[in-house]
């Protein structure tokens, strides 16, 4: 199964990255679902959580605020204004 590279950051630091099989983010205009494949996509975001599906392990959920998302040819990055520490679950 083809994989997303995943690079999620805040205005102040790098919170997570990895390989993925699955991002849920939410948009400003409602959740979008990101797998491998997708078509390329910038999206603001609003309050909520994004989570991550990794390549391995458990999902990955981030509280972010405020900023972007933006896909391109299976990479996912995340711009959040505020984000915090990553939680599983």
């Amino acid at each position: 199964m083809a994989e997303l590279t995943v690079d999620i950051v805040a205005a102040d630091r790098h919170v997570w990255s990895g390989e993925a099989r699955s991002v849920v983010a939410p948009a400003h205009d409602g959740e979008v679902g990101i797998l491998a494949g997708h078509t390329p996509l910038l999206a603001l975001l609003k309050d909520g959580t994004v989570r991550v599906t990794p390549a391995n392990g458990a999902t990955v959920s981030i509280a972010v605020a405020g900023g972007f998302v933006s896909v391109d040819s299976d990479r996912v990055t995340v711009v959040a204004d505020s984000a915090e520490q990553p939680v599983a679950g």
